[in-house]
């Protein structure tokens, strides 16, 4: 019988501060119906802690999984870490989450893919389990956005926060779990959305959902 992925835990992190549309009224030109009316958005989360990054929040997230599951961190063996605002270049924030949490015999590694990242993570580990390649991974999905977001322009910095998520997958013979997956991307729409080096993110949002929409 052909074995699945299944995703048997799920646990996330998101930071104390809140930063509300009235709080964002001071900041910028803009008000709290505006921003509902188009967002449906009330608050965000912001990681304010100093010298704290993406890392920070990826662990504490596996650690609250860790604990709910009972998990040995020995036996996990693969971490992946969806993430645009890592710490640093390198090491990676999959090496630093396992470093963290004392992973000491898991495969890790950051994959890049901004929005999807956490869907192709996730179709990566699936695989790893179908092929018996590995028993017990971990897929994070961290991000701090704020770190990019220029807090002057009111048509995306209304739409971002901080924070992680993360699951567990297993092995599954009963037929349940991850059934299928279909996974494509092309840069025709770059110009509506991307970061420069040391950039604020740019984000022309409708284009951007016209080309979701026309998917």
């Amino acid at each position: 019988m052909k074995i699945k992925a299944s995703i048997t835990g799920i646990s996330g992190y998101i930071p104390e501060y809140v930063l509300t549309n009235f709080e964002l009224e001071k900041i910028i030109n803009t008000n709290n119906e505006w921003i509902i009316n188009r967002t449906g958005i009330k608050e965000r989360r912001i990681l304010k802690k100093k010298n704290k990054g993406s890392s920070y929040m990826g662990i504490k997230a596996i650690k609250k999984l860790i604990k709910k599951k009972k998990v040995k961190t020995k036996k996990i063996d693969l971490i992946i870490c969806s993430t645009i605002t890592p710490d640093f270049i390198f090491p990676s924030n999959g090496s630093i989450i396992s470093n963290a949490i004392k992973a000491i015999n898991s495969f890790s590694y950051d994959i890049n893919a901004a929005c999807s990242g956490f869907l192709y993570a996730m179709t990566i580990g699936a695989q790893f389990i179908e092929t018996e390649k590995y028993k017990l991974i971990m897929i994070i999905g961290v991000d701090k956005m704020s770190s990019i977001i220029n807090y002057r322009n009111k048509s995306n910095c209304i739409l971002f926060g901080d924070g992680a998520g993360v699951i567990l997958l297993e092995p599954n013979k009963k037929k349940l779990g991850i059934i299928d997956s279909i996974s494509k991307s092309d840069g025709k729409g770059r110009k509506y959305l991307y970061q420069k080096k040391k950039k604020y993110l740019y984000q022309e949002g409708k284009n951007v959902f016209k080309f979701a929409v026309n998917k």
